[in-house]
């Protein structure tokens, strides 16, 4: 997912929440010698901030979480590892909450699965095993789904006589449409990769390897697939296909004009040109 990497240029970044992982993929380069922090922050981002360029505030939805750092050499794809304290939501422990403690625990939930669909960056949810209830919704904060043909995912949440409280309900509907969302939610049914995959949960569907990260691989893949591009173009694309999908084409078309003119004035936009002219492959610098 976008989370960590999308903090630093140029990074290829990983959330692994029990057997679904997150892979962020950012367009610029880092420097040789950035690590990661004890906690990532993520900061809140407006649409303004996303146009100009993004980079890490004080504030937002703290998520504390164990990491491993791989660094390479400067020009190689780096990947960033934030792994889970747990996978997912205790229930022992909310049996435990009290009704008025219940309400602000799920408000958090769902304030940093927010911020995670906000991040300015591509993000891919890499499903190598169980994605439900909280686990699917946070996959479905992601630009990009793909899941091992073994894994299982839902919103199980009915099953325990309370609603998906993270963003289920109005994020499933987009992704699937709205008659299939009610039956998946009303049955609390649980899907495996390929029905996923037939239903348009996912976009792509993998046989399982014997590491058990099928997934998370092509996840990778789709990620380099993403990193050569304009850091700028990026971070306007995905804003004008967010905002765009929630409102009529004519408002839609005039936000794709205003996110286009971002690019305009941009030092990488020059540097595509001449690339092309020269036939060589453009450095950008998210400038």
């Amino acid at each position: 997912m976008a989370a960590a990497a999308a903090a630093a240029p140029g990074a290829l970044g990983t959330l692994q929440a029990g057997r679904a992982r997150l892979v962020a993929a950012c367009c610029a380069r880092l420097g040789p010698g950035w690590r990661l922090s004890g906690s990532w922050t993520v900061p809140r981002v407006d649409p303004a901030t996303w146009a100009r360029g993004w980079t890490p505030a004080a504030g937002g939805a703290a998520w504390r979480r164990v990491y491993s750092s791989e660094v390479k050499k400067e020009d190689e794809l780096r990947v960033r590892y934030l792994e889970e304290e747990n996978r997912g939501a205790d229930l022992k422990e909310r049996v435990k909450m009290s009704s008025s403690e219940v309400g602000p625990f799920v408000s958090k939930i769902r304030a940093v699965i927010n911020e995670i669909a906000n991040l300015p960056v591509p993000t891919i949810a890499a499903i190598d095993g169980l994605a439900l209830g909280g686990g699917l919704e946070l996959a479905l904060a992601c630009d990009i789904r793909v899941a091992a043909s073994s894994a299982k995912m839902g919103l199980v949440e009915t099953k325990l006589a309370i609603i998906p409280g993270g963003g289920g309900t109005q994020r499933l509907p987009r992704a699937i449409g709205m008659s299939l969302a009610k039956e998946l939610i009303f049955s609390a049914r649980v899907l495996d990769g390929q029905e996923a995959k037939a239903v348009g949960l996912i976009s792509h569907v993998l046989e399982q390897n014997q590491e058990g990260d099928a997934a998370y691989r092509k996840a990778l893949d789709l990620a380099r697939e993403f990193l050569p591009q304009g850091p700028v173009a990026m971070r306007v694309a995905k804003l004008a296909i967010n905002q765009g999908m929630e409102v009529d084409l004519v408002t839609g078309l005039a936000i794709e004009e205003a996110c286009y003119a971002q690019t305009i004035p941009t030092k990488d936009r020059l540097e595509g040109l001449l690339a092309f002219k020269e036939k060589r492959t453009p450095r950008y610098k998210g400038e």
